[in-house]
């Protein structure tokens, strides 16, 4: 049985491995088929997952050995429930109060998170000695480090019309964006790339098994 149901799971994913690379091809109901049942299956495990990781040891856990003690825990416990009501038309209202909260809590908290380790952080890790560094490429990283930083932030200068000498830093700082935004394309193409060798190597190796 075991043996039956791992050739089962493997024919299934070589399925729906095609069913999404069909997608190549054109929009059909195999890719949408695929698709559907992957969100379907990923949302469903997350439901389990928050279910049994989260909601039953800090909630229902706690609740059933101290109930008095944690009390106070029936108030996110109502929280979680009224955003529940979303589904009923007649009393999806409720559910505005608690995303209303969860969405204040949370702006308020990512704020100051946010302004140190996107802002603070990135200001302070401009503010070196370019001369500092060991080698004579480090020390030339330091100052492209310095330049592009500044001209990069010039660029976003509207007050003032950029012409002339005053153009320049802008021009500049275009031509690091465009570097900074082309890494991180590249970055992400690299990602997708390795996504696609993962199934090449799965229907090579454990279907077909021509590579070992």
């Amino acid at each position: 049985m075991t043996g039956f149901m791992s050739t089962l799971g493997l024919w299934m994913a070589v399925f729906f491995t095609f069913s999404i690379f069909s997608f190549l091809y054109k929009d059909n109901p195999l890719y949408k088929l695929s698709e559907q049942i992957f969100v379907g299956l990923s949302a469903a495990y997350w439901l389990v997952y928050t279910f049994f990781s989260m909601m039953m040891p800090n909630l229902i856990v706690k609740l059933s050995s101290d109930f008095k003690g944690n009390i106070i825990l029936l108030i996110p416990a109502t929280l979680g429930f009224m955003m529940l009501l979303r589904i009923f038309p007649k009393t999806q209202w409720f559910s505005r109060f608690p995303i209303a909260i969860m969405i204040g809590t949370s702006a308020g908290i990512n704020m100051v998170r946010y302004t140190k380790s996107d802002l603070l952080s990135q200001v302070s890790a401009t503010m070196i000695n370019p001369f500092a560094a060991a080698t004579t490429s480090a020390i030339i990283g330091n100052f492209l480090l310095i330049i592009g930083t500044i001209c990069g932030v010039y660029f976003f200068y509207f007050s003032k019309k950029q012409e002339g000498m005053s153009a320049v830093p802008s021009k500049l700082g275009i031509w690091f964006l465009m570097i900074s935004f082309g890494a991180s394309f590249g970055y992400t193409v690299m990602a997708r790339v390795s996504l696609l060798i993962g199934r090449l190597e799965f229907l090579l190796k454990d279907w077909l098994h021509i590579i070992k």
